[in-house]
């Protein structure tokens, strides 16, 4: 917890501005702290030259550091199909690994998926853990979440990654704090510090204005989830060997509260966005919904995936499984196209990295044409169609 000592407090205002959140006021000359927006970061207490702020940590334990060896991917599957950003997982684990001189090691939940320890190992796993259980069928928070904690506690690993995919980011937290330790979320980078061996990982933060770096230097394991697109997998190599050992956890006394209703499978989207070699994404220049259409008869000539800005989905013109950026989805195309999207910082952190970039504006000075490779500036409502019958 983080506390004032109202003895020290001047009223200097010094932690106001240090302060990046808005969580720290003054009344009566005494700074108060509102606990609902402070995420603890620590900015106020270095600020302070009274010391007069602390972070009061209860309950930690020292570690053991020696007891911690190996970096764990987490190979979330679907259906029997292992998700793609695993494989660029297991890329930058193999090289995060060999820097530590350890071993890497996938680890697989589910029902029936021990077949796929395989192709982990194909795509660089050194050793597959398997639990292979009739409640980890279908997934759910603390099934998932119980299990890798087991293992976790069991095997001691330095590095736990995994996808900042739907399933991770609802369940990795969990695991965070089952463990004891702190956790990255959406990180773009990860590398091994030299001097100390820890895991640096990098996000980007306050709308992605920065890239931050944050390290966990008291805690073990080092936890991270990574956006998809950003890394890039090993090429694959049957001919690799590796072991496969399977776990058994008693899942049955778990208590939960949810359960599994069905799966049911967007309609809308007949290429799957994060994997298209095209995409052609629309903004708040559609004006609305049914300007969509414009796009969508695009995209199949192009056999392209629709994709959109956060504004586009905010305004239900279409479902958020389209909607790119960072709240929404981080892709890599060969190709895309932005129609009307004027290009704010949470929209290019989720498609800048493409190969090349198209931008549509009727605004010559809209922010995307200065990352875009090639720029037209005109109304999208006469150049969508022309291109399209160009197509044709």
């Amino acid at each position: 917890m983080i506390e004032v000592i109202r003895e020290k407090c001047v009223g200097c205002e010094i932690c106001i501005k240090a302060c990046a959140y808005g969580a720290i006021t003054m009344i009566d000359k005494i700074a108060e702290i509102d606990m609902d927006k402070c995420p603890l970061c620590g900015a106020c207490v270095s600020a302070c030259p009274f010391e007069a702020i602390i972070i009061r940590k209860f309950g930690q334990q020292a570690i053991d550091k020696s007891q911690f060896k190996g970096v764990w991917v987490f190979a979330e599957q679907k259906n029997g199909e292992i998700a793609p950003v695993v494989f660029e997982l297991l890329g930058k684990g193999k090289e995060l690994a060999e820097q530590r001189e350890t071993e890497l090691v996938a680890v697989l939940l589910g029902y029936n998926v021990e077949k796929l320890s395989k192709e982990l190992i194909a795509y660089g796993a050194d050793r597959v853990i398997v639990v292979d259980d009739p409640a980890l069928k279908n997934f759910l928070d603390i099934p998932y979440s119980t299990a890798l904690a087991d293992l976790a506690k069991k095997y001691k690993p330095e590095i736990i990654i995994s996808g900042a995919s739907v399933m991770g980011r609802s369940f990795i937290p969990r695991v965070a704090v089952e463990l004891k330790t702190g956790l990255t979320a959406d990180c773009t980078g990860l590398e091994i510090d030299k001097e100390s061996g820890g895991l640096f990982q990098t996000r980007p933060a306050f709308g992605g204005n920065i890239m931050a770096t944050i390290v966990t230097p008291n805690h073990l394991p080092q936890m991270a989830t990574v956006r998809h697109k950003v890394m890039d997998p090993i090429e694959k190599d049957e001919t690799r060997k590796g072991d496969v050992i399977i776990e058994k956890i008693d899942l049955s006394g778990i208590k939960d509260d949810t359960k599994f209703l069905g799966f049911e499978k967007d309609e809308t989207q007949t290429v799957n966005l994060t994997e298209a070699d095209f995409v052609i994404s629309g903004g708040r220049g559609l004006k609305n919904k049914e300007n969509f259409a414009l796009l969508e008869e695009l995209a199949r000539k192009l056999d392209a995936a629709v994709g959109a800005s956060r504004a586009a989905v905010d305004a239900e013109w279409i479902p958020y499984p389209h909607q790119v950026g960072q709240t929404g989805k981080t892709i890599k195309p060969k190709v895309y196209i932005a129609v009307g999207i004027s290009g704010a910082i949470q929209h290019l952190a989720g498609m800048q990295s493409s190969d090349y970039i198209i931008a549509i504006n009727k605004d010559s000075d809209a922010p995307i044409f200065k990352v875009a490779d090639l720029g037209l500036v005109g109304d999208l409502y006469e150049i969508i169609p022309q291109i399209t019958k160009k197509l044709k």
